[in-house]
């Protein structure tokens, strides 16, 4: 305990360490004060008269003694976020006393460092967090695109995208985002891919044509997962958007049964076919060979690619294509093999997109199922592998 008569001397002493230590006592004495409301309404002045200390010691100590209190003056928190940068930055970040009103006016005027400060308040509005951004400050979008808590109209993640896809960072941060939309996050693949393609190391180490194979494949792999994430969750806007955009094709279709992807396949169908969706995917389960016909003839399918896709459905029907490596192998090389022999080895150009597609498929997934299939027969396999003797060793040319 402080006689008051203390009090007043260390809030009158010409050494500011002692004013400080007065500046802080009063302001816990206010915060937890239980006792008659006089001593309250003095304890209040002398916390007024601390703001016109001429040092800064003095009022920072105030600062710090009311910075996390939700009860504290707002006349003095309000005069302490005019104070010296120091003082009002530590405001800014950490006084619950503050509301968006008291800081929105000031957002334009703020340097670095005090915007800086205001990112790191626990809690962010979506209208604060806005006009925080646009301030166009780097740092300052990167830390709020970060923070999971903080809201983001999808409109100003459409503008961030558009305007700093080409940043890897930026993108990174706006694909963190749960809240992404599925257009947004698939604008950013996108962006990435294009990024992977012109990267000097990326190009260093594959062949052209082997690179713009697997980005392509990666890209359709991507588009897929989005648009099955967004149907799981009922959402059919990203579908709708894909055909209105116009990039929607034969091989994304394929690529979303291939990988598994069957309920963003069913969306697509729904669309296409302006079909309920749980009737399309009834259909896809379980609908008889004429009935998919005749929803692929609603899509506007040729009769090529109707037989296409009816065989595809029948196939995966009986196969795990989201897990499977080798269920995918499997299907893909048998709906090959029915093309070519249907067709007599002569393959429509109606069918050679989805023939090109299926045969690429074919070498990438026949790599993928065989990894690791020695490896674990050689662990169960007791008898000696049988090879041929050769009688002459193989003369290779030098590469």
């Amino acid at each position: 305990m402080v006689a008051y008569k203390d009090f007043v001397r260390l809030s009158q002493s010409s050494d500011s360490e002692e004013r400080g230590s007065a500046a802080h006592l009063a302001a816990m004495a206010y915060l937890n004060h239980d006792g008659p409301a006089d001593e309250q309404a003095a304890l209040y002045a002398s916390l007024i008269n601390f703001l016109d200390d001429p040092s800064v010691k003095v009022r920072a100590a105030l600062a710090y003694g009311l910075l996390h209190a939700d009860i504290a003056p707002r006349p003095i928190m309000l005069a302490l976020l005019h104070d010296s940068s120091v003082i009002s930055r530590a405001v800014l970040q950490y006084s619950p006393v503050l509301i968006d009103a008291d800081i929105m006016g000031l957002v334009r005027g703020f340097d670095l460092s005090m915007l800086v400060a205001v990112c790191q308040r626990s809690r962010i509005s979506e209208r604060l967090g806005a006009a925080l951004i646009g301030r166009q400050e780097r740092p300052v979008t990167l830390r709020l695109l970060r923070r999971a808590d903080v809201p983001v109209s999808a409109r100003l993640l459409q503008a961030l995208a558009q305007s700093d896809g080409h940043d890897a960072e930026m993108r990174g941060a706006l694909l963190g985002r749960r809240d992404l939309p599925a257009g947004i996050r698939a604008l950013l693949v996108q962006k990435v891919a294009a990024a992977l393609g012109n990267a000097r190391i990326v190009k260093g180490a594959l062949a052209s044509d082997r690179l713009e194979r697997l980005l392509r494949n990666s890209g359709d792999t991507a588009l897929s997962a989005i648009g099955e994430r967004e149907a799981v969750k009922a959402q059919t806007g990203f579908a709708a958007g894909l055909i209105g955009a116009d990039q929607l094709n034969t091989r994304l279709l394929l690529h979303a049964v291939v990988t598994g992807h069957v309920m963003f396949f069913a969306d697509c169908l729904a669309e296409l076919g302006q079909t309920p969706r749980d009737k399309v995917f009834s259909l896809l389960e379980s609908g008889s060979r004429p009935a998919l016909n005749a929803l692929l003839v609603r899509c506007g399918l040729g009769e090529g690619m109707r037989n296409l896709f009816a065989k595809l459905v029948m196939h995966a029907r009986a196969a795990d294509l989201a897990d499977d490596a080798a269920a995918r192998h499997y299907v893909v090389t048998a709906l090959t093999e029915e093309l070519i022999v249907d067709h007599g080895g002569v393959i429509p150009e109606e069918l050679e997109e989805a023939f090109a597609y299926l045969s690429e498929q074919n070498v990438q997934l026949a790599r993928k199922a065989a990894r690791g299939v020695m490896a674990a027969f050689a662990g169960i396999a007791n008898a000696p592998m049988a090879l041929p003797m050769l009688d002459e060793r193989l003369a290779l040319p030098a590469a």
